[in-house]
């Protein structure tokens, strides 16, 4: 059985990102589970309280996941043509204390959702930086741009389009035969 950690960067109660993971976790293929992480309860870093109390709770579960997990997806919303601040905190985290060495080698996918016309384009690119300085194995065969993602989604922050969803569950497959 593979395991995906599946992660959102928005905070947002009805968020297209944590939709478009609810969705991806439905789409996955037989053999392939994906686990759901939560970045809500993880503080903003600061070394001096690291220093004093060690990882948070939050962060030590996230690193837990991570851990058990064959790959790791991100999906990312864009902030100012960039990685969400709050989505990036999460990830310095998850990098710290022996957190690093869980990044090394890992597949990781990014993808990502936006009522904008170019999606999340921009803070996708933004992540490869990170993702090379993780020493992650990014997955680059496959790209999920989900633009215009109003109506794509319902009230509750589900993907309701079935074509997106078939980009989906076609990017999620895919992804996941190379973590196999």
């Amino acid at each position: 059985m593979t395991t995906i950690l599946g992660l959102s960067g928005s905070l947002r109660r009805a968020s297209y990102n944590t939709g478009l993971l609810r969705a991806a976790a439905d789409l996955t293929p037989d053999g392939v589970t994906m686990q759901i992480g939560s970045i809500h309860e993880v503080p903003l870093y600061d070394a001096d309280k690291e220093a004093e109390a060690g990882l948070p709770d939050a962060v030590q579960s996230l690193q837990d996941q991570l851990a058990a997990a064959d790959a790791l997806l991100l999906v990312t919303p864009e902030y100012n043509n960039g990685i969400p601040g709050v989505f990036k905190n999460a990830i310095d985290w998850m990098s710290r204390g022996p957190g690093l060495d869980l990044f090394v080698g890992k597949p990781v996918a990014v993808i990502g959702a936006s009522p904008g016309g170019f999606g999340t384009l921009l803070a996708q690119d933004h992540w490869l930086p990170v993702l090379r300085t993780l020493r992650t194995r990014p997955w680059l065969d496959g790209r999920l741009l989900v633009s215009r993602a109003g109506p794509l989604f319902d009230d509750d922050g589900n993907l309701v389009d079935e074509t997106t969803r078939a980009r989906l569950s076609e990017f999620i497959t895919g992804f996941a035969e190379t973590c196999r």
